[in-house]
Formats: structure tokens, C-alpha cells, sequence
């Protein structure tokens, strides 16, 4: 018997002890990982496996996750087009909330996982299977949220997470398994990425090789969205996003599905040079990693949400979402989208994008996203009247900001004449 296989029958008397499962539904990418994991599973559990596919990226070819699916021998096979409910469901709620974590990362991967969790989930249910399995690592935050996703939604459902119950913690063993066992595996040629990447409808990551030392500059080469500001167009692009209820519905006057926003702010801001962060987070695990992120459309979205917002959003109701939104970030990247304290949130920010109508002009030009025009035709709170330099027509009595400034200075000159004395 061979050391893997020794290996095996040792965790498959681990954990049918603790558990009797016959069906799982797999979160499948049809990569090396999942891979191992969909025959892991069935040799270690002794159980059937569904796999499901999720295709929340732009138009990335998933067919050969069901060929080999296929070929390993699995009979029901979910692959499945979210990426309009990704977009409506998921991104653009979060984008009413202006959420951005720790001041940076605009949440690319984190909404993306409970998206996931829902499905598998539901498929479970479909299927009658006993637990759902996932490819994440025990050093991460995505097995937090596929996870806390999968109990709030099922909380009886068993998951299985072969990363922290396996010893193929190093990218040679889990080769080896795939030449022991036969297991399909794309072997792709010319020189492979050294960073671990993920990508949805809202950005491409990359984690790992030198991206590891916080010090170390990424290679151009890396980025894949975008091109660098410097090489990014020398004349600026114009466009126009209208606003409905504080979504994007429309770009240069041209009716569009949340998605098809995304995938058209990707494509212009990827060419402006828009969008690259590098950044070190504060994962939930309680680790600090080093990670780098495109997100053209996201950063374009956010920065023309606040411009909309500054013209038809009352000045207190917006000062309460930017103390509250810090919260909401935190709550989606630790993975409690499910969560009741999120609902709650997202309820009171979705009431105040009632009145978010209109249209906001950018300039995008090498890397920047500069606002040039805001404009709400039913909405605006801007009062040119009011607001101007010039005669103001008796609309504003500027005597009386005397006695406003005397009233909020009272405390202070309070305390002042206290000191003196």
C-alpha cells in the first residue's frame, strides 16, 4: 500500500465516525484542486458527489469543468450562468452602502461566496444530498463565509472542507494524487502563474509568489484587466451613468442589465488603466495578507455613486451611511451577508436610495476617475439659488447665520471664560 493510500484509509476511519454521509455537493472549478477533492471525497466518504459550477466571471468558459466532470464519472452535474444575479443581487446592494473594507478593498471576492453558499445549498436541497464541500484552505476567509453562508441558510447541513482534514498541504502531493488515482487534470503549457487568482464580475485577485513580501513591487505582467496608467490612453474618456433608485441603469444614454454595466465599466476602465489597488488586509482568520486587485467597474461604480448621492441624498441621512458603512464593509468581508444585522443595514440603505435619480458625467483618463457633472431633473437637493455667490434674491438671510454661529458657539465660550477665570 502506498503512503497516499495509507493516508487515505486513516482519514476515512476519522471521519465516518463522525459522520454518515452519502451525498455532497461540491463546489467545482474543475481546476487541480477541486479535482483532487471530488475524487478525495469519493474515496474517503465513500460517497456519490455533485458537482456545481458557478460562472459569475465575464463569459469564462466552463465547459470543460462539466467534460471533466464527465470524465470522472459524475451523473449530476450543475453548471450554471449567475452572473446577472450576481450582479443584481449582490454587487449592487452592496454598492448602495459605498462599501469599501478597511478603506480599500472594494469587496471583490467577499460577495462573490454567498452567492455560492445559496446555491449549493439549494442544490442540496434539490438532490437530497447530506453535506456541501468546498476547495477552500484552512488559512483563509472564504471557508468563513462559504461556510457561515451554508449554516444561516441550513443549519443542519454537515461541510466538508478537505483542507483541514487531509495532510496534501503542498502543491506536489496533490499532483501525486492525480497521477495514483488517474484523476483529469489540465496540464496547460508555457509558464504557469505563481499567484493564486480568483475572479468574478467585480475584479481579478492575486495572492502569493512575490506578492508574499509586502516590499516587492508586482510585475506588470501580472495584471490581466487593465493596462497601466502610464500606457493607458493620453486623451480621457467621457461617459455618462444614469441612476435609478442609486443602481446605474443606463450608460451614455443606452438601457442596460446589471450586468452588462459591469462587463461595459470593465472593459473601459481596464483600457483607462483604471482600477489597480495593492493592498495589505486584516483577514477574519486574524492573519495580515498581501493581495492585489483590478477592479475597474467597482472603483468607476463607487466614485460615481457618491457623486449622485451628493446632490440627492439629505446631508445627515448621508453622514449616517458613511458612519454606518465601515459596519456594513466588515460584515460582507467576514462573511455574515446572511446575517440578520445585514438585512437590517441593507434595509435602511435601500430606503434611502429612493430619492438616488439621475445621471453623473466621469472623465476617466490614465488611472483616474474624475467627477466633471452630476444632474437629478426630479431629485437634486442643490439649490443654485441658495447656493450662489451672486445676489441671492432675499432666498437667504445671511444675518441670521449670526445668531446660528453664537448658539453653537455657546458651549465653547462657556468653557473658555471657565479656563480664564
Amino acid at each position: 500500500m502506498t503512503v497516499t493510500g495509507r493516508h487515505e484509509l486513516n482519514v476515512r476511519e476519522i471521519n465516518m465516525a463522525k459522520r454518515n454521509v452519502s451525498k455532497v455537493v461540491l463546489a467545482y472549478s474543475g481546476g487541480l484542486d477541486t479535482s483532487v477533492i471530488l475524487k478525495w471525497l469519493e474515496d474517503v466518504y465513500d460517497c456519490e458527489v455533485v458537482t456545481f459550477t458557478a460562472d459569475i466571471r465575464q463569459g469564462e468558459e466552463v465547459d470543460p469543468a462539466r467534460a471533466k466532470a464527465q470524465a470522472m464519472g459524475i451523473k449530476e452535474i450543475y453548471i450554471e450562468d449567475l452572473r446577472e444575479e450576481f450582479a443584481r443581487d449582490f454587487v449592487f446592494p452592496m454598492m448602495r452602502a459605498n462599501a469599501i473594507y478597511e478603506g480599500e478593498y472594494l469587496l471583490g471576492t467577499s460577495i462573490a461566496r454567498p452567492l455560492i453558499a445559496k446555491r449549493l445549498i439549494e442544490i442540496a436541497n434539490k438532490t437530497g444530498a447530506d453535506a456541501i464541500s468546498h476547495g477552500a484552505t484552512g488559512k483563509g476567509n472564504d471557508q468563513v463565509r462559504f461556510e457561515l453562508g451554508a449554516y444561516a441558510l441550513k443549519p443542519g447541513v454537515e461541510v466538508i472542507a478537505p483542507w483541514r482534514e487531509w495532510d496534501l498541504n503542498s502543491r506536489e502531493k496533490p499532483m501525486a494524487y492525480t497521477e495514483e488515482y488517474g484523476i483529469p487534470v489540465e496540464m496547460k503549457q508555457g509558464k504557469k502563474s505563481p499567484y493564486s487568482m480568483d475572479a468574478n464580475l467585480l475584479h481579478i485577485s492575486y495572492e502569493g509568489g512575490v506578492l508574499e513580501d509586502p516590499w516587492a513591487e508586482p510585475e506588470e505582467s501580472m495584471w490581466l484587466w487593465t493596462v497601466s496608467p502610464e500606457a493607458a490612453p493620453d486623451k480621457p474618456t467621457y461617459i455618462e451613468l444614469g441612476y435609478q433608485q442609486g443602481d446605474i441603469v443606463s450608460i451614455d444614454g443606452k438601457a442596460l442589465s446589471p450586468a452588462r454595466v459591469m462587463e461595459t465599466l470593465n472593459k473601459i476602465g481596464g483600457e483607462n488603466g483604471i482600477g489597480r489597488d495593492d493592498l495589505v488586509e486584516n483577514r477574519f482568520v486574524g492573519m495580515k495578507s498581501r493581495g492585489c486587485y483590478e477592479t475597474p467597474a467597482g472603483t468607476i461604480m463607487l466614485k460615481a455613486h457618491r457623486a449622485i448621492e451628493s446632490i440627492t441624498l439629505d446631508r445627515e441621512a448621508a453622514h449616517l451611511k458613511d458612519e454606518l458603512m465601515p459596519r456594513y464593509a466588515t460584515i460582507v468581508y467576514n462573511g455574515f451577508w446572511w446575517s440578520p444585522e445585514r438585512e437590517m443595514l441593507q434595509q435602511m440603505i435601500d430606503l434611502s436610495q429612493q430619492h438616488v435619480n439621475g445621471s453623473v458625467r466621469l472623465k476617466l483618463y490614465k488611472g483616474n476617475v474624475i467627477v466633471v457633472g452630476r444632474k437629478s431633473e426630479s431629485d437634486s437637493l442643490f439649490d443654485e439659488n441658495i447656493a450662489t455667490f451672486e445676489d441671492d434674491a432675499g432666498t437667504y438671510n445671511q444675518q441670521d447665520a449670526e445668531g446660528f454661529i453664537k448658539l453653537n458657539a455657546l458651549r465653547l465660550r462657556i468653557a473658555a471664560r471657565k479656563r480664564q477665570k
